[in-house]
């Protein structure tokens, strides 16, 4: 059995992106276990009372020092600033149904509208009898329908291992006001390679510009007011361990 990992404070960043105000670096290790995690949010100067369109770019990555199958992650939730915002009025959506068992290139020509973001994900497998190796596959991000009138994401992967499979997982971005923080969003994971995979890189870029009235708008937004941008994220896994994160970042304001 897996050693069962204690609890750790460690700045995370995946889709909580939109809390970062500069480029930040991290590694923390826990028993054999070993995250890492690079996020950048550009630009890095915003306005300070109004939104302002950001790209985020993430990479997180989960691995063992002894180069075993790290554990399964199961569920992450963020909690993001409420200085940021989606913006999501006339961006085509997609559905479910749409991109069910279709593979990232037939997704991505079936709603190439609603495409809002990109990246690579790899995890390790190890089926029974077989030695471990890594997949990867690209991800798609897609806007789609609102769910009780909050904006929503489907993240799109695929599997060839131990068969061809889609893998598709709604997000919700959900309001909240819980001080520092206005939005929510929890994401359940689905099982990689049948159970028998470890996600180990979520690599993503999330961010599209569009034109309203002759202005650009963002999918994602953001605006600096207090001279820091904040995200609190919690990384759980199938043993039991989990990983806290806050993560305080500066910010600027032109003037």
């Amino acid at each position: 059995m897996r050693r069962r990992l204690p609890r750790a404070v460690v700045a995370l960043g995946l889709l909580g992106l939109i809390a970062c105000g500069t480029a930040y670096a991290l590694r923390a290790e826990i028993g054999n276990t070993v995250v890492s995690a690079t996020a950048t949010l550009l630009p890095r100067t915003l306005p300070k009372h109004e939104d302002a369109p950001v790209t985020l770019s993430s990479v997180t990555r989960i691995g063992s020092k002894d180069g075993s199958p790290p554990p399964v992650l199961k569920q992450i939730v963020f909690l993001f600033d409420k200085h940021g915002s989606i913006d999501t009025k006339g961006v085509p959506v997609c559905t479910m149904a749409k991109l069910a068992e279709t593979t990232p290139e037939e997704a991505r020509k079936r709603c190439a509208g609603a495409l809002v973001g990109e990246g690579t994900g790899r995890a390790k497998v190890s089926l029974p009898g077989r030695p471990t190796i890594e997949i990867s596959s690209p991800l798609s991000f897609f806007n789609a329908p609102p769910v009780g009138g909050e904006p929503s994401l489907i993240a799109h992967a695929y599997e060839t291992v131990p068969s061809p499979k889609t893998l598709l997982v709604p997000i919700v971005i959900e309001r909240v006001s819980h001080g520092r923080y206005g939005f929510r969003a929890e994401i359940q994971l689905p099982e990689v390679a049948e159970g028998y995979g470890a996600p180990t890189l979520a690599e993503a870029t999330i961010g599209r510009t569009f034109k309203r009235g002759g202005k650009s708008v963002g999918y994602v937004n953001a605006h600096c007011e207090g001279g820091r941008l904040q995200v609190h994220g919690t990384l759980s896994f199938v043993d039991g361990s989990f990983f806290p994160a806050t993560l305080t970042s500066p910010c600027h304001s032109p003037g």
